[in-house]
């Protein structure tokens, strides 16, 4: 006779699959803004394309493979099978630092989650359709992404992995894991399953992102992670069993093993909250903490171009969070180095007017005006900075940059609380974003192929009803 086994879940892998299978997105504002994050995401893909090193890292595991029902990456002529476009996708998304931020006790790119959310939409799609049954469309991706956004921004809010030394993907992978099982058709049961899987899969260490380390892997580890997701999904969905006290688990769990015996929590009810407070990276390709720094800095260009030599020192004025993870002297050994140094982004912003992708390649880094402005800096914290940018109500990012010259004088300080992308600048960012979008696409595709993307997601609510093989169609290329 069997069994009954009586044993406790993890009140966390149920939350989180409830939220899956049972709450409704109603939010318009989520909705609308998911849409933004869609093809603000795809736009850094397909700019990322430029860069040999993003694109040595895509196609098939094994060359020549072919997968009936694959999915299409956008840009390329790959068609791949789920799991391996999820991490051909997430790759490239994230490769340049250029898509969504979330800011709390942990940081990271919820959009990375979109990696294994459109091609799963793209495979169960195809599937259908071979199938003779109806495709998913644009608004499944949608409403796919504000869950996967909620799950890893709310993990995020009172849980910080990085002090830990955990790297902020495990947050992806967890995400990517419940809403891919959900998409599926998973079970209550499959999900806390898939769910406990991604827990037990352990943690990537942050240490590619920080000296003496920092390394071209922080580019393509939400690719990873969102792959596994997928990876872990469809095993569960197999039928293989889970672990119900993956996190509390007494001297095994995560919480005793990898979190130094903290409780893991939410902080508020799953909904909507994180992809309508997301933070969308407008102007610059750089770690969110120094947007508003290059902000500061693009200002004071015009200002300080011709008086590079008189300058003395560089007052940087910054949160905890900055300072932690983007205050680097020294040497900076490429580019994943370079878009993670705060006072190399407020160089390039003071030299320039202006930054762009290419600024963290060779041929900018080694222009000696670099390092000598790098030098001159001064950062130290605001005590009122740091403790806004945990406040839920303002939840705000700043920095403020004064320079004083040898002679005695000074510039003003130029202070910015609220990068372009945050909420409280939304309606300032939307256009921004959608010229970001189309100047990304014109670095790769034609015109006539530019100009039907363009209009295909030029209004939210035509685009979240073409179907998913539609839509990556469009972006592919043969």
């Amino acid at each position: 006779m069997l069994k009954t086994d009586t044993r406790k879940t993890d009140q966390l892998l149920e939350d989180i699959a409830d939220y899956v299978l049972d709450k409704e997105i109603t939010s318009e504002e989520a909705l609308t803004t998911a849409a933004h994050v869609l093809i603000d995401t795809l736009g850094c893909g397909v700019l990322a394309l430029r860069y040999p090193e993003c694109v040595k890292m895509l196609g098939p595991v094994v060359p020549g493979t072919t997968v009936p029902n694959g999915v299409k990456v956008p840009g390329t002529s790959h068609v791949l099978d789920p799991i391996r476009g999820a991490f051909n996708i997430g790759t490239m998304i994230r490769w340049l630092d250029y898509n969504d931020t979330w800011l709390a006790a942990e940081w990271g790119h919820p959009s990375d989650n979109l990696g294994g959310i459109l091609a799963t939409a793209d495979y169960i799609s195809r599937t259908n359709i071979a199938e003779g049954k109806e495709p998913l469309t644009v608004r499944d991706v949608l409403v796919a992404m504000v869950k996967a956004h909620e799950i890893q921004g709310v993990l995020a809010l009172d849980n910080s992995f990085n002090r830990v030394g955990l790297d902020h993907v495990l947050l992806v992978k967890v995400a990517s894991t419940a809403v891919v099982a959900g998409m599926l058709g998973g079970t209550r049961e499959e999900i806390i399953n898939a769910v406990s899987h991604a827990w037990i899969d352990n943690a990537a260490l942050r240490t590619y992102r920080h000296a003496p380390n920092t390394g071209s892997r922080k580019s393509w580890a939400a690719g990873d992670a969102t792959s596994r997701g997928v990876f872990l999904a469809m095993t569960a969905l197999k039928g293989e069993m889970g672990y119900k006290t993956a996190l509390t688990a007494p001297g095994w769990g995560f919480q005793d093993v990898l979190f130094n015996k903290q409780e893991l929590t939410l902080a508020r009810d799953l909904d909507a909250y994180v992809m309508e407070n997301i933070l969308f990276k407008v102007s610059y390709p750089a770690e969110f903490h120094a947007q508003t720094a290059a902000e500061c800095a693009v200002t004071l260009h015009e200002s300080i171009k011709d008086r590079l030599d008189d300058i003395d020192r560089i007052e940087v004025s910054t949160h905890e969070s900055a300072i932690r993870i983007i205050d680097k002297k020294g040497p900076l050994y490429n580019p994943a180095d370079r878009d993670h140094c705060l006072q190399y982004i407020i160089a390039i912003g003071l030299l320039k007017g202006d930054i762009v992708a290419d600024d963290y390649e060779e041929d900018m880094a080694n222009d000696p005006r670099v390092d000598g402005l790098r030098d001159l800096m001064v950062v130290s914290e605001n005590k009122q900075y740091s403790k806004d940018y945990l406040d839920p109500n303002k939840r705000s990012i700043a920095n403020a940059i004064q320079i004083f010259f040898k002679d005695g004088s000074s510039t003003d300080q130029i202070a910015v609380e609220y990068p372009l992308g945050h909420r409280f600048r939304r309606e300032e960012a939307v256009p921004a974003i959608q010229q970001k979008f189309t100047d990304n696409l014109a670095t790769h595709y034609a015109s006539k192929q530019h100009q039907a993307i363009l209009d295909m997601t030029s209004d939210y609510k035509e685009l979240e009803k073409v179907t998913v093989p539609a839509f990556t169609d469009l972006f592919a290329q043969e």
